[in-house]
């Protein structure tokens, strides 16, 4: 299972909007900057976000997009499946009807796993992300890759 940039790129710019939250709207542009996402792409995925009223948007000059519920209460799940539909693992999941469903033991297998997956991004609130984003501001980095081999910066 691989998420699309639709899922990947919303859930960057939600947490954006979350980690920048204050009195103004952030707009299109800035988030496009500090996320290197297109502001096209941006408005594509923000329109049904803002649809299903998970956040809101300001008019003008000085517009932009706020959140519209506090990120303790926007799931990892429920931005996928605004942006992605619902998670399907096999095509034989996405509909009741299976020529084969008695005899199917692999559909069980993928109906766990899809399972799994929903349960694990609707635990994971937006709260939570800004909450790690946080502490990995707080550590120093220590390490880098480079060649796809960690090299240590400092000594513990």
């Amino acid at each position: 299972m691989k998420l699309s940039t639709k899922g990947r790129y919303g859930v960057k710019a939600m947490l954006d909007l979350a980690v920048h939250q204050g009195d103004e709207p952030t707009s299109i542009k800035t988030i496009s900057k500090r996320q290197d996402i297109s502001e096209y792409y941006l408005e594509q995925l923000f329109a049904p976000l803002r649809r299903e009223g998970i956040i809101r948007s300001v008019r003008g000059a000085q517009g932009g997009y706020f959140l519209n519920r506090d990120p303790k209460d926007i799931t990892v799940l429920e931005v996928i499946n605004i942006l992605e539909g619902p998670i399907f693992l096999s095509e034989c999941l996405e509909t009741e009807e299976c020529s084969n469903i008695d005899l199917c033991a692999t559909r069980t297998l993928w109906q766990k796993i899809k399972f799994s997956v929903e349960e694990v991004m609707e635990s994971i609130t937006l709260q939570d992300m800004l909450d790690d984003y946080r502490e990995m501001q707080k550590s120093p980095i220590d390490s880098i890759i480079i060649n796809g081999e960690k090299v240590a910066l400092k000594q513990r």
